[in-house]
């Protein structure tokens, strides 16, 4: 049996564990939510969110990788063998869920980074986006052929991924990190520092973005309920949680480390970098809004139109530099994007390669072969439909029930005690049984009730204003699928020697079970 990889530093893990959470939707989902949600009053339930939620979450998925060095589907078998669907759901639903089209969307934003040298969009930049670029059909079911130049994009997308992932963690995804991660952090600080010199910018700065309006927050009303519902699930999205990667990532670490520590910096300085990027996003769209003579609530959007169709706007509108200013925000998307797209292969290849005992090589080419032949569905004129409805029900369903699941393996099948004991044994800041507190009813709560929300939501209204049909064989499909899919790669049997394994002191079972 091949050795486990090893990170060769513990600055090469954080970069890896930062890159994978740090992705397009710290770019463009953050600021959105702060705007439409109280502004600088947003931070309090966020704050909230990742004291409760984000950091006791990602403190258990260091911990059980560390502690079985294993992958997702392997560690949660040696603690359970009737769980370990689950925690092959973890990374089928990264994969399969997430990964296909988030190729895609890297593959627009390499376009745009090369529209941006001649300002290709022109000056109606919505109309080029849904119209030219995407071409988009009359809906999910009308594929309309394939658009070759996003398919290009994400073959290169793939390509990139598969070149990384092929060569070992320490020389392909440390390394990459190494590179990409400084790389980013660096072009998003120049990128912050031009945009609020902007004229208009820090008007919309503190108006929109710092200004607090605590009445959108209250526990009182529904609505502000909601707007910690939704702080909560950002922070589960946004740090890369229920996806099996942290899981993987520290199954690679050395044994002496500090969890707790690892886990507190990739935390904050995640949530740090959606805070910083927020200043660029309200900064451009600010100057764009008083250029344009409308107020900024007319000017900004949400999700994938503010990159696509708001910044370009924007950037046509710059006094100088306009093309450098473009090209430098579509590099931050695509060095983002793709720090995540490697952390997502990863997850699921590291599961094969446990589980079929094959060669990282092997199951790095054929996992990337099949993300590009899945990806083309995403590269047709109804992508954006399909990809829309995906990403709806992977995070609002997937991906919190997955969380909900985790807690209840590790807080109670497990026991939480017994894992806060082996943290306890390598870091330098111990946990304290309120963590215990949080794993086995704080964080799962607030789960579920995420979950009924985006039900009620559900019944209430279509989303997107869909067919039930798109959103039963789409949305629905892509659940069922993901799910039985876990359950076939959980029927194939373990080599005995792998379920055996042990990398942790017997009384922690033993004694405290």
């Amino acid at each position: 049996m091949a050795k486990r990889s090893l990170w060769g530093s513990k600055a090469g893990f954080l970069l890896a564990a930062i890159g994978s959470a740090v992705g397009l939707g710290n770019i463009w989902r953050f600021g959105y939510m702060a705007y439409e949600n109280g502004g600088g009053a947003f931070l309090v339930p966020y704050t909230v969110a990742l004291l409760v939620a984000g950091i006791p979450l990602m403190i258990l998925e260091y911990a059980l990788g560390h502690r079985e060095k294993a992958s997702p589907p392997l560690a949660f078998a040696r603690v359970h063998p009737l769980w370990e669907p689950l925690g092959w759901w973890m990374p089928v639903v990264a994969f399969f869920g997430i990964n296909l089209f988030y190729a895609a969307v890297i593959g627009w934003c390499m376009n745009y980074f090369c529209f941006s040298f001649t300002l290709a969009w022109g000056s109606d930049t919505s109309a080029f986006f849904f119209n030219e670029f995407l071409q988009t059909s009359d809906g999910p079911f009308s594929l309309g052929g394939i658009r070759w130049p996003i398919l290009g994009g994400t073959a290169l997308t793939w390509a990139i991924c598969w070149f990384i992932c092929y060569r070992e963690v320490r020389h392909g995804i440390e390394k990459a990190s190494m590179i990409f991660m400084p790389l980013l952090f660096v072009l998003t600080l120049i990128l912050v520092g031009w945009s609020l010199q902007l004229e208009g910018a820090w008007d919309a700065v503190k108006n929109h973005y710092l200004t607090c309006d605590f009445s959108k927050i209250s526990l009182a009303t529904a609505a502000g309920r909601a707007v910690w519902v939704a702080a909560f699930g950002q922070i589960f999205f946004t740090l890369s949680l229920g996806f099996g990667i942290m899981i993987t990532y520290a199954s690679y670490l050395p044994k002496k480390t500090d969890i707790v520590g690892n886990a507190l910096t990739t935390c904050i300085l995640n949530c740090l970098y959606s805070f910083v990027t927020g200043f660029a996003v309200f900064g451009t769209i600010g100057y764009m809004a008083q250029a344009n003579g409308v107020e900024f609530g007319e000017a900004i959007k949400a999700g994938p139109g503010l990159a696509f169709v708001v910044y370009p706007e924007a950037i046509n509108q710059l006094p100088a530099g306009n093309r450098i200013f473009g090209a430098l925000f579509f590099l931050v998307l695509i060095v983002a994007g793709l720090s995540s797209a490697i952390s997502l292969t990863e997850a699921f290849s590291c599961s094969v390669c446990d589980k079929f005992n094959i060669t990282r090589k092997k199951a790095t080419t054929i996992i990337c072969s099949i993300g590009l032949l899945g990806s083309i569905i995403f590269c047709t004129r109804a992508g954006l439909f399909i990809l829309d409805i995906v990403d709806h029900f992977i995070n609002n369903y997937a991906l919190i029930i997955g969380g909900i699941l985790e807690c209840m393996l590790i807080g109670w099948v497990l026991k939480s005690r017994v894992m806060r004991r082996h943290v306890n044994k390598v870091s330098s800041v111990k946990l304290w049984p309120v963590w215990d507190i949080a794993v086995r009813f704080v964080t799962p709560i607030m789960l579920i009730m995420i979950v009924g929300g985006a039900l009620f939501n559900e019944f209430s209204a279509r989303y997107g204003g869909y067919s039930v049909k798109a959103l039963l064989l789409i949305g629905g499909g892509i659940l069922f699928g993901t799910r039985l899919a876990s359950f076939v790669l959980s029927h194939f049997k373990w080599a005995p020697e792998r379920l055996e394994e042990r990398h942790h002191e017997p009384e922690e079972d033993d004694l405290l079970v």
